[in-house]
């Protein structure tokens, strides 16, 4: 079989696959503290976006309200986020207790040893073919 090389619907076969398995490496590595990958990502929008509301977290995240309501109910009974109403009493604003920033560390730790000990495997320009890589995937993902 003929491989074409540079041909974006190729190099989209053969990279969603590789993408798809790698997250769900990393996602299994936090199993043991007690979230999910999706908590993990609300959790770190609020940390990136202190005071967000729980309508632009779920536009943010593309999730309806109920269901990031179920969410905020989970995280908050966790002792993971906090809701705070705003001065003017209008606005309740999310922010990150100070377990939520621990947990948010220990899965960094966790996902950053686990990908650091795999890319230890890899030969020396295998790495740096990676590392090349890293910019046009920033690229390829925009403004999100």
């Amino acid at each position: 079989m003929i491989r074409v090389v540079n041909d974006p619907m190729t190099i989209a076969g053969r990279l969603r696959p590789v993408l798809l398995r790698l997250a769900r490496e990393l996602r299994r590595e936090i199993h043991s503290l007690g979230v999910t990958g999706g908590q993990v990502s609300l959790l770190a929008s609020i940390k990136h976006t202190p005071g967000i509301t729980a309508t632009e977290l779920a536009e943010r995240e593309r999730v309806s309200a109920p269901g990031m309501s179920g969410q905020l109910v989970r995280l908050e009974a966790a002792q993971l986020i906090e809701r705070t109403r705003a001065s003017d009493r209008r606005r309740i604003g999310l922010y990150l207790t100070p377990e939520g920033e621990k947990v948010l560390k220990s899965v960094r730790n966790k996902r950053n040893a686990w990908l650091v000990a795999r890319l230890e495997q890899l030969e020396p320009e295998e790495r740096e073919d990676i590392e090349r890589s890293i910019d046009a995937l920033e690229r390829l993902l925009g403004d999100e």
